[in-house]
């Protein structure tokens, strides 16, 4: 399972930051008394009526369409045993159902290739939870996918696709744990792993760098310096949702005159190079053009 943890991340986020160190006390006062919500669990089972109105369209534009289960009620099953989460309200989950849609299931339905590539790697559940997942060591887990299995959103209750943080969290998460799906299938692409090779962090270490150290390295962000794999997944969610990528990671900066400014141009370097591994590789293995998919991504951002 790969876990985004919001108390050492840096990217781009420390608004969010800096507000959940102050609601992380918040929530551990409030986590025992919190109400149990009596919300029914879209299940696909021909036994089984779906009376609600959000689970007949969950079963029909989710389960039936793309074989998905979207599961919004708190069950123990979708933390682990010392993670402490809220479910979500129930009035936001088709508004974030939509978001999803709107935001990653339309942009690779509306590529070539993109369809079949969706459906045939789509996860098998969604998970929503109301907020972030709070971890006994202190930490807050912004989003998790489990080898493709499910992808999981947090901090669903705050929905609101105009709140530029909230929105990009939730395009990071889902983008990024997508992109993990592909080269757990068909491998990193070739030589990938050399481009940076001295910039990867040792185990635990990478949430020290600040994001322009990681610039200076080759990288998109501090998490990405933590291995090939998060590396090559953080690159591919900041390409699709990024708007200023190219002007942050890949144009130089003209006139450098201090050794800081010559290590970020050399760095973005490194980074088109990798932009130019993923996109032919994503193009060679999935028959998905990813500048395609960012395209439309971006069509879609305010």
């Amino acid at each position: 399972m790969t876990n985004i943890l919001l108390k050492i991340r840096q990217i781009h986020f420390t608004k969010i930051i800096r507000r959940l160190f102050i609601a992380f006390g918040i929530a551990i006062l409030l986590y025992a008394c919190y109400p149990d919500e009596n919300l029914d669990v879209p299940v696909h089972d021909p036994g089984i009526e779906l009376t609600s109105d959000l689970d007949v369209y969950i079963d029909e534009n989710f389960t039936q369409e793309f074989g998905v289960a979207v599961r919004y009620k708190y069950d123990n099953n979708n933390v682990g045993a010392f993670e402490r989460v809220t479910p979500p309200r129930l009035e936001v989950v088709r508004p974030m159902l939509d978001f999803i849609e709107y935001f990653w299931v339309e942009p690779y339905l509306a590529v070539d290739n993109g369809e079949e590539f969706f459906r045939k790697h789509v996860p098998a559940e969604i998970i929503l939870l109301g907020g972030y997942i709070y971890n006994n060591d202190g930490t807050v887990t912004l989003g998790t996918a489990d080898v493709g299995a499910k992808i999981t959103f947090t901090n669903v209750n705050d929905i609101d696709p105009n709140d530029f943080e909230w929105r990009d969290l939730q395009l990071n998460t889902v983008y990024h744990e997508f992109a993990h799906i592909v080269h757990q299938r068909y491998k990193l692409p070739p030589s990938f792993e050399t481009i940076t090779p001295s910039g990867y962090t040792s185990p635990g270490s990478w949430f020290v760098l600040t994001d322009n150290e990681a610039i200076q390295r080759g990288f998109v962000s501090p998490y990405a310096t933590s291995s090939p794999n998060e590396d090559f997944a953080e690159t591919v969610a900041f390409y699709l949702f990024y708007q200023p990528f190219f002007e942050t990671y890949i144009n130089p900066e003209e006139n450098c005159q201090t050794q800081d400014c010559i290590l970020r141009n050399e760095g973005r370097l490194k980074i088109e190079e990798k932009l130019a591994s993923i996109t032919s590789h994503y193009q060679k293995v999935t028959g998905v053009n990813l500048t395609e998919v960012r395209n439309e991504v971006q069509s879609r951002l305010n």
